[in-house]
C-alpha cells in the first residue's frame, strides 16, 4: 500500500518540482537550515530570541539522540528504493543515503526545531512549520521515506520540540531566579511571589 502511494507521488514528478523539491530537501541535509537558524538566534537576532535558539539546539540534540542514534537501528526499515527498485533515482539521491528508512531524520529534526520555534515564538512559528511540512512532503517526493516514516516523525518530532521547550522553560526560570535571588530580590512568576531560600 505504501509503495502505491510512493508511486502516486513519483507520478507528480516534473522537472520544475523535481528542482524544488531536491533543493528544499538539500535544506534538511544534516538540520543544517535549523542550525543557521538556531545560530542566528543566539548571536544575529536581539537577545529576545537566544532562549528560542538554544531551544531549537536541545531540540535538534534530542531528535539525533533518539530518531537517528536508536531508532533508526532499532527498526532497520530498508528504504523505500530498496524495496521497489522502479523508483525514479533524482539527482542521484538514492546514492548518497546510507542508513534505514524509520522514522524520517528529516522530518524528526524539522518538527523538533519548528516546534520549538513556535512555542516561544507564535508568528516565526508559522513559518517555520510551513518549512517543516515542506521538507517532509520532499522525503515523500523525492521516494526515499514511507509515508508512515514521514508521519511517525511528524508526532516524534513534535513531541522533541516539545520536550525541549519544557527543559529550557525550566532551565530559563531556574536562571532567572538564582540571578535575582543573588540581588536579594522576589520575583514574580505566573502571578506568584516567590522568595529567595538558602
Amino acid at each position: 500500500m505504501e509503495l502505491k502511494i510512493l508511486h502516486w507521488f513519483e507520478e507528480l514528478h516534473n522537472p520544475v518540482l523535481d528542482f524544488l523539491m531536491y533543493q528544499i530537501t538539500c535544506l534538511g541535509n544534516g538540520g543544517l537550515i535549523w542550525l543557521v537558524i538556531a545560530a542566528a538566534m543566539l548571536f544575529v537576532l536581539p537577545k529576545r530570541y537566544r532562549k528560542t535558539g538554544a531551544t531549537v539546539v536541545a531540540a535538534l540534540l534530542i531528535s539525533l539522540v533518539i530518531c537517528n542514534g536508536i531508532m533508526k537501528n532499532l527498526y532497520q526499515r530498508v528504504r523505500p528504493f530498496h524495496a521497489d527498485p522502479t523508483f525514479e533515482n533524482l539527482y542521484r539521491v538514492f546514492d548518497r543515503i546510507y542508513d534505514w528508512s524509520f522514522p524520517s531524520g528529516h522530518t524528526s529534526a524539522s518538527f523538533a526545531a519548528a516546534v520549538a520555534i513556535r512555542l516561544w515564538n507564535k508568528k516565526e512559528g508559522i513559518g517555520a512549520l510551513v518549512l517543516a511540512a515542506l521538507i517532509s512532503f520532499s522525503r515523500l517526493y523525492l521516494t526515499v521515506h514511507y509515508p508512515t516514516d514521514v508521519l511517525a516523525s511528524v508526532v516524534f518530532g513534535s513531541a522533541y520540540g516539545g520536550a525541549a521547550y519544557l527543559l529550557m522553560k525550566k532551565c530559563w526560570w531556574k536562571a532567572h531566579r538564582i540571578k535575582h535571588c543573588g540581588q536579594n530580590k522576589e520575583i514574580a512568576l505566573d502571578g506568584k511571589d516567590l522568595k529567595c531560600y538558602f
